[in-house]
């Protein structure tokens, strides 16, 4: 594995600080106080398992456990936190979904939770509670974990903002004083910066959190997997002008991006193999809180932009969402209820935002307003990533079909076949058709 590997990055004094800093504040906590919000009341000798993605962000676990080691002070419920890559968390919360035992508490990605929504606890009650006290949650967060528009079968954590992450200096050395707004203006600075050797560098294998620029791609130029009565309708000309567009696009690419995961563009950037790349602000802490000269020097460089605007006139954005479930197996539903209205009140959420260095953007709109999001001018891009974020199964509803074939990368592998040349576009939005209906049934 790569040393730039995110599951390593920002092992950094700022990081442990912020983290540190947890342990001296917040308000007191209490089953007491639960009792006065929800009327929650955790079972006696509760003990708790969560499955949680691996951080990215050290300072992200550092402040999420922190909280942990609080809550379980202050209540007397014993916690075991257990951390898996995004790719492991899935299969192991599909087993557990399916045999009816294992982590009480699960963080996982995207809209899994519509995988099983069966098999998880409903917590209508704590969205409910945590909603009206701050500020509401973002319409992507609903659509996610409440998509018959009644219960909350999952509770929104928050979103990886995928930005377009560049070098300024080399932007500006192939003639562009600021980053192109649309994609017509992105295509022409990309090819720029080919020619000046500096080339870009976009995930085209599995990748989770990376690959999602390719549903900016389709999207951008009104392409769409699923309408919105839920039928598939991805080959289309929308989908086609987006194919042909990414085939110039590719061509600008740095070798190797068809077999890229989400370690990859970090490392490549990182190491000045690239120029631009779609990543989560870890890039750019990475750099920033690295003890290596040259790494420091560009951190000073890298800026943060939203992707370009397509054909269709308005964003598309395409972020990796995060959701907390409680499964329905569990033998602790309140305290499992309990532990997640804690890490979400503001005296732990607030400081684990600020933890993870801006990494996660948050659901709820009061934590829009939270300090990390000015500290640093380049943190801001990252801040309305799930107020803006378009779901994965736009533009229909969301599901088991859409949750099904968000899994198995059909926009991502589309993309990849039709832009690489290895089908021909048509080729490739046939086969993502006819994949994308064994998920969508009529």
């Amino acid at each position: 594995m790569s040393e730039f590997n995110r599951r390593k990055f920002l092992e950094s004094s700022a990081g442990v600080a912020a983290a540190a800093t947890l342990g001296a504040g917040g308000a007191l906590f209490s089953q007491a106080a639960f009792a006065q919000s929800l009327n929650l009341k955790p079972e006696k000798d509760a003990k708790l398992r969560v499955l949680r993605w691996s951080r990215f962000v050290q300072g992200d676990i550092d402040a999420y456990m922190v909280n942990v080691k609080k809550f379980t002070e202050k209540t007397g419920i014993e916690v075991r936190v257990d951390n898996e890559g995004w790719e492991d968390v899935r299969p192991k919360a599909a087993v557990a979904a399916n045999t009816g035992a294992g982590p009480d508490i699960i963080l996982s990605t995207n809209d899994d939770a519509n995988l099983y929504p069966d098999k998880l606890l409903d917590v209508t009650d704590l969205a409910t509670y945590l909603g009206k006290k701050y500020g509401g949650w973002y319409a992507a967060g609903e659509a996610y974990n409440r998509p018959d528009g009644k219960k909350w079968i999952a509770l929104p954590l928050g979103a990886a903002g995928s930005m377009m992450v560049y070098r300024q200096s080399m932007v500006k050395a192939a003639g562009f004083d600021s980053f192109p707004k649309d994609t017509d203006g992105f295509l022409k600075m990309c090819k720029a910066l080919k020619e000046k050797n500096t080339p870009v560098g976009f995930a085209l294998g599995n990748a989770t959190g990376d690959g999602l620029w390719c549903n900016w791609l389709v999207w951008a130029f009104g392409g769409k997997l699923v309408d919105k009565n839920n039928k598939v309708v991805i080959d289309s000309p929308e989908t086609m002008k987006a194919l042909e567009y990414g085939k110039e696009l590719y061509a600008t690419f740095i070798p190797g991006t068809l077999s890229w995961l989400d370690p990859n563009n970090n490392k490549a950037f990182l190491d000045g193999q690239i120029s631009v790349t779609n990543n989560g602000i870890s890039i750019y802490y990475a750099a920033n809180n690295s003890n290596d000269p040259k790494l420091k020097e560009m951190a000073a460089d890298i800026q943060h932009a939203s992707f370009p605007v397509g054909p269709v006139g308005v964003p598309t954005e395409s972020h990796l969402y995060f959701n907390q479930m409680i499964m329905k197996y569990t033998k602790y539903p309140q305290a499992a209820k309990a532990f997640l209205q804690f890490m979400m009140e503001k005296e732990q959420f607030e400081p684990w935002l600020a933890g993870a260095s801006g990494y996660v953007a948050p659901p709820l709109e009061e934590y829009a307003k939270a300090p990390i999001w000015t500290a640093d001018p380049k943190n801001t891009p990252y801040r309305d990533a799930v107020k803006n974020l378009r779901p994965a199964g736009y533009e229909g509803k969301l599901g088991y079909a859409s949750a099904g074939a968000a899994a198995d990368f059909i926009m991502v592998n589309m993309v990849a076949e039709a832009i690489s040349g290895s089908k021909t576009p048509k080729e490739a939005m046939e086969r993502a058709q006819k994949r994308a209906e064994r998920y969508y049934k009529v």
